[in-house]
Formats: C-alpha cells, sequence, structure tokens
C-alpha cells in the first residue's frame, strides 16, 4: 500500500487525483478517497511499465494496458516507485504458464462449475454442420495423437482420394508441417483450405504437395480451377525463399491460379498499433494531430488490406471456386481471412454461438499462437502481435454497418479482447489444442464460454433480424467506410464519449420495454380478477371466499358457502373512494354511469365475496404495494455517474437497471428475484434496497397502525 499517490489525467492535469495505491493478488488498485473514485488494473493486462525522470512532485510510473489504458501515477518516494515497477513487471508476466491466473481463480458459488463451456464446441461437430464428412473430404485419422502436425486439431479433414503418401509428403513440404486441410466447405461445394507456405526454396518441388492440391482442386466437381492464395506481399514471400521457404511455383500446379494479397507481418501491425496508441495519448490532441497520427499509423490501412482479402476469398466460394490459404506459418494472416470470409458467406457465424464456434475452429483448434501473441508469459516481444484485435476490429466494421446482420453487439467484442488478455479464463491460454491438452484446461480452469454463457442477455444485439442477409454479407469497403473504433482503443477516456451511447441505450430501451411488458400482463390478470369480483358471478360449489371491506385487514374473513349474499354491484362502484387503484378511466367501461346526479361516494367500502382461486392481497395497502413493486420510469444513463457502492459507472462499465426502482447499478451490486407486479415468474435484476422485499413481503404487507 503507498499512501499520497497522484493519478493524472491527461484532460485535468491541473487537478490530480490523490489518494492510495494497493497491490493485490490479481489486481493494482487506486482509490481516490475524496472523490470516491476507483481504479481498477488487472495484473496480466499490464502491457508496459515504465518509470519516467523525477519530478519536484515524486517519481512518475506509467502503466500502459493491453484494453489500451495509459494509468500515470505519481509515487512520492522513489524507492516506492522502484519496487512498484520490479513488482509489476514480474507479475504482470510470469516466467511459468501455469503462474498464470486462470489456475488460481475460483468462481464464486453462484455462478457456472468449473466444467461448464469446455464442452460447448467440438470441432468434429462443427464439420457435420457443414456435412462433412462426404463423398468427397473425409476424417483423417493420422493426426490423432498430433504426429502428422503437432499445431493441428488431431480430427483434420482432406480430400477422400488423399493417401496417407500424399498427406505425408505435403507435410513434409510445407513450413510447420502444415499440409492444406479443408477449414470451411459451402453449400456449393467450394472449400476454403488452409496451410502454410511452402519449403519450395528457389527451385524445389513436392510432387505430393502438387497432388494435394490437385485433389483439393477435384473435390469441387463444380469448377475446373482454384485459387491459391498468399496474403502476404509478394516482396515478402520473395524474400522468404533465401531462407529455403518461399510460395509456389506456377509452372508445378495445374489448374490453378495464384494471387498476392499484401497483408503486412506480424512486426508490421505490431509497430502500427503502437503508433496508433501514441496517437491516442496525446495530451493535448488537435484534430490536424490526430488525424495526422492515424494516418501514420497506417492502422486502417491494415484493417482495409485485411477485409479485402477476406471479401475477395468470400466472392470466390460463393461464385463456386475454391481456395486455398496461406501466409508464411498459416497461423495469423490466414486465420484471419478464413474467419472473415466465412462471416460473410454463412449466417450461423455471425450468431453468438456461431462465433464462439468460429474462435474455437479456426483459431483455436488451428494453432493461433494466442500465449505468444498476447503476452501472456515472459518471453521474446518481437511474437506479440495484435493479431486477434484485429480479427475483432473488423468484424466491428461489419457490425457497424450492417447491424442487423449481427446477433452480437459491440461488448461482445470487446469482452473477447479483454479476456483473451487477461488470463482469467483457460479459453485462450497456450499456443494450440495439443497445448491446452497437455495443460489440462478444461479440468483445471474454467471456460470464458461458460462465463459468457451465464451473461448471454448483455452481448445481445437489439437490431438482429436473421432474415435480413441470410446469405452473403456484403460490406462497403471504401476507403471512407473503414473507421476509427473509439470503442475499443478510447474506450477509457471519459472525454471523447457520448452521455447515451447506443451500444448502452438499445439494450437498456429493450430490457425496459420486455418489464413494461410484462407488468401490463400483470395488471390484465388482476384487471380480469377484480371484474370477475365485480360482476357478482356467482361460481356453483363455492367452497371457499375472501371478503374485502374498508382495506382494512382486520374485516377480512375467511367464509363458507356465501353463495346467497346478495352483493349491489353498481352501488360498489359508485362507492369505491377508496379503490383508486382499481377505478377504470376509460370512458366506455361497462360500469361507468353516465347520468349527471351521482350519488356522493362514502367513506367505506361494502362487502365484496371473491373465490380464492388466485393469490389475491388481503388489503388495499398489500395490493398498491405490489403494483408499485414495478417501476414504470428507468433513470437515463446519461444521468448515472456511478453506482451506489461508489463504483464509477463509466463509458465500458456495464450498468443494470433495478425492475424495481429504475436505478443504476454496477455488476456486483446486481441481484436477481422474482418480482410479484410481473406476469413472468423469472427473476428480475434488482438492486440491493429492492432485492430484500420478496414476492411474500408484499402479500403480507400492511399499513404500520398508530
Amino acid at each position: 500500500m503507498l499512501e499520497n499517490v497522484q493519478l493524472l489525467d491527461k484532460y485535468n492535469l491541473r487537478n490530480p487525483s490523490k489518494g492510495t495505491l494497493y497491490f493485490a493478488t490479481t489486481h493494482l488498485i487506486f482509490v481516490d478517497h475524496e472523490m470516491r473514485k476507483e481504479t481498477w488494473i488487472l495484473l496480466p493486462h499490464i502491457s508496459t511499465v515504465e518509470r519516467l525522470p523525477i519530478t519536484t512532485t515524486g517519481s512518475p510510473l506509467l502503466v500502459r494496458t493491453k484494453t489500451f489504458q495509459s494509468v500515470f501515477f505519481v509515487i512520492p518516494r522513489e524507492r516506492d516507485c522502484h519496487e512498484m515497477h520490479q513488482t509489476l513487471l514480474r507479475l504482470s508476466q510470469p516466467v511459468n504458464i501455469e503462474e498464470l491466473y486462470c489456475f488460481n481463480y475460483k468462481s464464486t458459488p453462484d455462478d457456472l462449475p468449473k466444467s461448464a463451456g469446455w464442452n460447448f464446441f467440438d470441432i468434429q461437430t462443427e464439420y457435420q454442420r457443414m456435412n462433412v464428412p462426404n463423398e468427397h473430404w473425409v476424417l483423417c485419422n493420422a493426426n490423432r495423437e498430433y504426429e502428422l502436425c503437432d499445431t493441428y486439431p488431431n480430427a483434420i479433414y482432406v480430400p477422400s482420394r488423399a493417401s496417407t503418401t500424399v498427406l505425408l509428403g505435403s507435410a513434409s513440404f510445407r513450413s510447420r508441417g502444415r499440409l492444406p486441410v479443408l477449414a470451411y466447405l459451402h453449400h456449393n461445394k467450394a472449400a476454403i483450405t488452409r496451410c502454410s507456405q511452402p519449403l519450395s526454396g528457389f527451385s524445389a518441388r513436392c510432387m505430393e504437395d502438387e497432388q494435394m492440391l490437385d485433389l483439393i482442386r477435384r473435390a469441387n466437381p463444380n469448377c475446373g480451377y482454384m485459387y491459391v492464395v498468399d496474403t502476404r506481399p509478394r516482396i515478402n514471400a520473395m524474400v522468404n525463399r533465401a531462407a529455403g521457404k518461399g510460395y509456389e511455383n506456377e509452372a508445378f500446379y495445374e489448374n490453378i491460379k495464384f494471387h498476392f494479397m499484401g497483408i503486412g507481418n506480424i512486426h508490421v501491425m505490431r509497430k502500427s498499433l503502437q503508433k496508433l496508441v501514441e496517437t491516442c495519448e496525446q495530451n493535448t490532441p488537435t484534430m490536424s494531430s490526430f488525424l495526422s497520427g492515424l494516418e501514420s499509423s497506417g492502422w486502417l490501412k491494415h484493417i482495409k488490406s485485411i477485409l479485402d482479402t477476406s471479401w475477395w476469398i468470400a466472392c470466390a466460394i460463393d461464385s463456386g471456386v475454391s481456395v486455398c490459404v496461406h501466409c508464411s506459418d498459416g497461423w495469423d494472416r490466414t486465420a484471419q481471412v478464413c474467419s472473415l470470409a466465412a462471416v460473410c458467406l454463412e449466417p450461423h457465424y455471425r450468431t453468438i454461438n456461431g462465433y464462439q464456434a468460429l474462435i474455437e475452429k479456426d483459431w483455436l483448434s488451428f494453432g493461433h499462437k494466442f500465449t505468444s501473441r498476447c503476452g501472456h508469459v515472459a518471453g521474446d516481444p518481437r511474437e506479440r502481435s495484435p493479431v486477434f484485435t484485429q480479427l475483432l476490429d473488423c468484424t466491428w466494421q461489419l457490425l457497424r454497418q450492417v447491424p442487423e446482420a449481427f446477433q452480437f453487439n459491440e461488448r461482445f467484442l470487446l469482452t473477447l479482447h479483454d479476456h483473451a488478455h487477461a488470463c482469467q479464463y483457460g479459453t485462450f491460454v497456450g499456443n494450440c489444442e495439443k497445448d491446452r491438452r497437455d495443460l489440462r484446461l478444461s479440468d483445471r480452469t474454467f471456460s470464458l464460454w461458460g462465463y459468457m454463457a451465464s451473461h448471454l442477455n448483455e452481448y445481445k444485439n437489439p437490431l438482429y433480424s436473421p432474415k435480413a442477409h441470410p446469405d452473403l454479407l456484403k460490406p462497403d469497403l471504401s476507403a471512407q467506410s473503414i473507421r476509427f473504433w473509439r470503442g475499443m482503443y478510447c474506450r477509457h477516456e471519459s472525454g471523447v464519449h457520448p452521455r447515451e451511447s447506443l451500444p448502452d441505450l438499445l439494450p437498456a430501451a429493450v430490457e425496459h420495454s420486455a418489464a413494461l411488458h410484462q407488468h401490463i400482463d400483470y395488471l390484465a390478470k388482476r384487471i380480469t380478477t377484480f371484474k370477475k369480483l365485480l360482476s357478482g358471478k356467482k361460481e356453483k360449489n363455492l367452497e371457499s371466499s375472501v371478503n374485502y371491506q374498508n382495506g382494512n385487514l382486520e374485516t377480512v374473513e375467511i367464509e363458507t358457502k356465501t353463495a346467497g349474499l346478495h352483493i349491489d354491484n353498481k352501488f360498489i362502484y359508485e362507492s369505491g373512494a377508496n379503490l383508486s387503484g382499481m377505478e377504470c378511466a376509460n370512458d366506455d367501461h361497462p360500469l361507468k354511469d353516465t347520468s349527471s346526479n351521482k350519488p356522493q361516494k362514502p367513506n367505506t367500502i361494502p362487502l365484496i365475496t371473491e373465490k380464492t382461486d388466485d393469490v389475491i392481497p388481503p388489503n388495499l395497502s398489500a395490493l398498491e404495494a405490489e403494483m408499485n413493486s414495478v417501476a414504470l420510469d428507468w433513470k437515463s444513463i446519461k444521468n448515472v455517474s456511478e453506482c451506489s457502492c461508489s463504483t464509477p459507472l463509466d463509458h465500458f462499465s456495464r450498468k443494470h437497471h433495478c425492475w424495481g426502482c429504475g436505478g443504476c447499478v454496477c455488476t456486483r451490486c446486481v441481484t436477481r428475484a422474482p418480482l410479484p407486479a410481473l406476469a413472468a415468474p423469472a427473476p428480475a435484476p434488482l438492486c440491493a434496497a429492492c432485492a430484500p422485499i420478496t414476492p411474500h413481503s408484499y402479500l403480507n404487507h400492511q399499513e404500520p397502525r398508530n
């Protein structure tokens, strides 16, 4: 714990926050007691920790996170600053992978069990959805123990006519043994296959590899040729020839057309993101400096090149031509464009479950190096690269252009990004399927999919319409249509976000509408009940009844065999001075008196008898309390800056409306319990003040006696 630490805000440098810096097992926490503000930083999210030159106020420490948050601390004592710097460096990047957060994370009792989520997706089930295996594609058992390629899944699908000799020969000719295998099969039998670059050098060739690509071409009987897409710039592929790698020689592969697409490598993307972050960190950004920095970073240009390549592949598949995709090793750019092409082609991959299955198949199973690319453990910093971040950015570009085509929202993409780096769940830990199996992650850690399944309502897009784009999704890839994703890269800067953001406003409106509909159904049910009560209908074989008189609980009696009791219902309606909650405001009500001479309403209510076939409040005060248990008006999101527990509610914070009072609370403060004034018995979100009030307490409610 360090006291008298300053937290500088670039938008308010003259008035820094002063408070205490706490160091917890998993978080770095800054608490401003005066302003009642907390800043939490998850240790695995820390990207860099930098000590700056000492100033007159103390020793500055700049902490940058993988979620694009930059926190500038000023620590009074240099020694404390040095110790904090060394501690953060050590704990943010452990040396051993088994020291990661997921191996020590303990879920709360209310959450799903550890096994939940690990069996949600199965690669063979996903291929069966594409009608594979079939006469052209079969399951290959040669990689059952990862002998053919240790970075591929143990279940791979290859052309049915491919022999073991062809498979072994092609694997030996491809970098890392990543031979061409099936990634996606369209209903028109055109296929996306993926692999790594060939070990061709300047003149080497492999007959088995040539046969393998020819068999892939023949697996699509509707077209006599196929494409091989090299996602790299041609110059990069030519340079790799000097290392004994390179690209396919067109003279050796018949009926195949080759295309280079020009997507930069991991080093180019890492430097581009660094420049983008520097642009977003400008203390006094002007329009000119921001646009200039954004342009010099080249980030949007890279996003566009990935989308262009993905769309080119999708168009080829849609026209019935198979495509084989590779980059250098086939686990970065190849994963990006194969996934995005499938998103454009297949509506299933635009749903929540479908997109998660796509990540499981194209990224986790086919060996994207999450641990290396996300920097989970200490290692070569040159292996880090925002490859997965770019996939999510490209998906957001499509989501922004055609929101009705996607079942998920922006929060879904941000959650995937943050948890890929957080290591709280074991889903993204490891570099390939074999790594995860060796670490026994499904037995030792929780799954992100299990967590997200229990919070699905947070990720649903209210604008989603499954019939809007049932087939090919055509994006607008003109330069002016590629936007800067403020919600990702500037999410922690409160000064650049609208007070009511669309991703927050739409779900809140849908939820509010659902609450009101359930309340209307409840009111309709109550009106029906009291309409029968006021109509004076006599039930046959009436054995038990409840009597209401004057709204006083002491006059309520349970009587039997009261069928002979005479009730003047018109008089009851006219004399309901204390029944304001049940009076009808409609002019066409069947009991409305149209005469001008109405008798004076008495102060008491005559005896009313009703059969006890429903749960009915015993008196009017209990009825009023029951009806008021649901808030009709909800507090606007733009007027909420913090929760009742003092947790700040910023642009990225999930805000939950309490169905009982209409206020906003944070995720930690929300609880769920049924409300009596809702037709559905399902638990509703409630704040701490409303949660203790149970349905029974409404039914037993009485006004305090004098």
